[in-house]
């Protein structure tokens, strides 16, 4: 890498639903679908369709293992309603972080791009630090 930047600030900045490389362009067009470049470093995000299916396994079983988790230490339902109930919530758990659990994925794909990098893959230099 020629540039640096700290592999926390891209995830940070993901989690913040902002462009890993710079963190000032918005990441999403409204609640759920991945801009195509960022507008303020002009970075694409996602080269190919599919290039971060391993990161979305990744991202995608992370609320599912603390759900495992916590039945396995004894926040267990012990009713048919409390099953339903845990079920729902964790439902919910998984809507409501897809915008975050999106901008880590992008953030992965994006630190993997850093590290592994393909000569064809045009990374704009890093902005300099403010």
């Amino acid at each position: 890498m020629s540039d640096t930047l700290h592999p926390w600030t891209a995830l940070r900045n993901g989690l913040r639903r902002r462009c890993p490389h710079c963190g000032k362009g918005p990441l999403l067009e409204g609640w759920l679908t991945l801009r195509g470049t960022c507008p303020a470093c002009g970075i694409v995000y996602e080269r190919s369709a599919g290039d971060a299916w391993a990161f979305w396994i990744i991202g995608d079983r992370i609320p599912v293992f603390l759900g495992i988790v916590a039945v396995y230490f004894g926040i267990a339902p012990q009713s048919w309603r409390q099953g339903v109930l845990f079920l729902v919530a964790m439902g919910v758990v998984l809507v409501v972080t897809i915008p975050q659990r999106l901008g880590l994925v992008t953030a992965l794909d994006y630190l993997s791009r850093r590290y592994w990098p393909d000569p064809t893959d045009a990374i704009p230099s890093l902005p300099p630090r403010s």
